[in-house]
């Protein structure tokens, strides 16, 4: 059972996020056997995974990086998809943190790389922020720790 995990931007330009869906489903469309999909359910790659996921009629387990994730961070943009895949999630863990910030992020990069046996990375290669916890974070912890990593970022492809 392929286990595949998420990290990506945030800040898809609108163009792109119809891109990087169709990119999304190609990559687990070459999983073989029941797959299961993690994702924190950040706006943009995250919950464009999640629904890849499921479209693909694969599990999705959710990791939220702290119990006050919903509250401090899911803008109401965003907050009728957060909800949906939350509850089509069969999965969640909330990690032990009870405000989302640097080190929960960073615990649920570890968390997600912990669990997957592939890592998706809808990533432009760009350097980390520095702020820890971001997409360049992520698969650099992914390759330490030895995860495939497989970068998602189509041609013509642009942050918003």
């Amino acid at each position: 059972m392929p286990t595949v995990a998420v990290t990506g931007h945030m800040d898809l330009a609108e163009r792109t996020a119809s891109l990087v869906r169709a990119a999304l489903r190609e990559v687990l469309a070459e999983q073989r056997g029941p797959l299961v999909g993690i994702s924190c359910l950040a706006p943009g790659a995250d919950s464009l995974f999640a629904d890849a996921v499921l479209e693909a009629h694969g599990s999705l387990l959710v990791v939220l990086p702290s119990r006050d994730y919903r509250a401090a961070q899911v803008r109401s943009a965003h907050a009728q998809d957060f909800d949906r895949l939350l509850a089509a999630a069969e999965e969640v863990v909330v990690l032990p943190f009870e405000t989302a910030g640097r080190e929960a992020y960073e615990a649920a990069n570890k968390e997600l790389i912990r669990r997957a046996d592939l890592l998706v990375a809808v990533w432009d290669g760009s350097a980390p922020s520095g702020n820890g916890g971001g997409t360049a974070d992520a698969v650099q912890d992914a390759w330490d720790a030895g995860v495939q990593v497989r970068v998602v970022w189509p041609e013509h492809a642009a942050r918003g």
